[in-house]
Parts: C-alpha cells; structure tokens; sequence
C-alpha cells in the first residue's frame, strides 16, 4: 500500500501537465480579493530533491522538466509554471521542485488557507518538517493531516470562505483509488457545488481508467477534461504513458489557454510517434 513515493516522479512529464493546470487555477483564484482554502487530499512531502537517490532511481524528470526548461518559446501557462519552478532554485539550477502543497503556499496570500493529508507516516512527517522550514507564516495558514485524505475531505467542505480549491492526486496503486476518487467527487460536489476540484489520473491500460473518466464527463457540473499521451503503451501493458487532468467548476480561462499549451507539451514531451492529446469541456 505504502510503496509509492513521489519522488521517484517528481517533475515527470505528467507532474508538468499538472502542476500547469494547478498554477493556472491558483493565480485565476488570485485575481478576486476574496480568500480561498486549498485542500489537498495527497499531498506527499510537499518538494523534492532531484539530485536525491529517490529522484534519480528513475530520472523521470529528464522526459519532463528537463526538456521544458530547454525550450526557447513556450506558451503563457507553461511560462508561469517555470516561474514558480524557479522561484525555488534561485541559484537558476532546477535542483528541488515544488510539489502542489508548494505550488500552493507560494499563491495564498494573507488570509488563504492551505489544508494538507498524507497518510502514510514518514512522508507526513517530512510534510510537516518542511512547512515549518518555511517560517510562521506557513505554520499558521497551512494545517497537516496524518489522515487518509478521501475521508478527511469531507470535513473541509465547505470551506468557511465558501471559495475553495480541491486537488486530487493518488498514486492509483491501488484499484480502489479509482472508484474512491469518483466517490470523494461526488460527496465534495453535494457538500461544495461551486467548488473547483481538479483531479489527476494516470493513463495506464486499466479499465478504471476508462470507468472513471467516463462517471466525470457524466457529471452536470461544468467541466474541462484534459489529456496527454507521451508514448505509446507498453508490450507488457505496465508503466505510465500519460496522464489526465479533470477539472470541476474550471477557471473559464483553463480551456483556451490548455488549447494552446497541448499542442506545444505533446510536441515537446513526445517520446515516439504515438504522442497525442485530447481537450473536451461542458459549460454546464
């Protein structure tokens, strides 16, 4: 159950798509004075060394990350995603990268509030530890859960603020994810219907994947559904060959600012000829 660690991602082709998509919600949230709560439901240690041996077991980041921050020209959304990228290395090497938990804390202003769950409990603890590294002001806005985050969401919603963001990404080892992340959606969405929930999957050749996808786009609420496929799938039907942002209640910017930035990621990430993407919506 507990075999998955982030790190061994961080910065991998489908962290570029999503934490994309993230900033991009987090600075629409930005633009009205009024405070939000951000709740992340598996928020991992929050930043990652890449030069630590985690990282660099697999090196995922140099299919994603790495072939981003070489590009010359690139979109607005993949732009001010590098912005905060960098905000990190202030040395101007891409050495830790920022997780959502980080993403996040960099966007919340005085009266925002940041709630974390990691269940399992040594990556809590390193969560923990590295919010306090970030001073008082972290510690007070930003509030860690050692709980399973399906469940705990229920008691965030909604937020007081009545504006809030929810971000959804398990690492589906396990199945049960599948129809779990479907489940929390829906009791979110009765607890919180203007809420905006962004949920990350994976693209591997499962049929949750298929079941999942298809329960959102069911759903009445107005939605945009965004997808990358690096590579083709594997001979052995194993490893991950894309992934998926689905987001409830969107930004009314997010589709035509990922229709220009998809293009570009499919091209720029592409590890063969199978490289495609695929960009649905409903305005409710």
């Amino acid at each position: 159950m507990f075999s998955y660690r982030h790190a061994f991602h961080a910065g991998n082709h489908a962290d570029v798509l999503k934490h994309s998509v993230f900033v991009h919600i987090l600075d629409y949230f930005n633009r009205k004075d009024a405070p939000y709560w951000v709740i992340d439901t598996h928020a991992g240690a929050g930043l990652y060394d890449l030069r630590s041996e985690w990282a660099l077991t697999n090196g995922e980041f140099v299919d994603g990350l790495d072939r981003v921050l070489q590009a010359q020209e690139m979109p607005v959304m993949i732009e001010r995603y590098l912005e905060e990228v960098h905000a990190f290395n202030p040395d101007g090497v891409a050495n830790f990268y920022p997780g959502s938990p980080w993403l996040a804390l960099s966007a919340l202003r005085d009266r925002d509030r940041l709630r974390l769950f990691e269940m399992h409990p040594s990556e809590a603890e390193v969560l923990k530890h590295n919010v306090a590294e970030q001073g008082r002001s972290a510690l007070r806005q930003t509030t860690v859960y050692e709980a399973d985050g399906f469940e705990g969401l229920k008691s965030q919603l909604p937020p007081p603020t009545r504006r809030g963001i929810v971000i959804m990404d398990p690492s589906y080892e396990d199945k049960q994810d599948y129809r779990r992340t479907l489940q929390a959606v829906n009791e979110g969405l009765k607890r919180f219907a203007t809420g905006c929930f962004a949920v990350w999957y994976p693209l591997v050749q499962r049929r949750e994947v298929q079941e999942l996808t298809r329960s959102l786009e069911r759903l009445e609420t107005p939605w945009v559904h965004a997808s990358l496929t690096v590579r083709k799938p594997a001979d052995d039907g194993f490893g991950l060959h894309g992934s998926g942002m689905f987001v409830l209640n969107p930004p009314w910017t997010l589709h035509a600012e990922l229709a220009r930035t998809l293009p570009w990621l499919r091209d720029k990430l592409a590890v063969d000829d199978r490289a495609t993407f695929s960009l649905t919506q409903n305005e409710g």
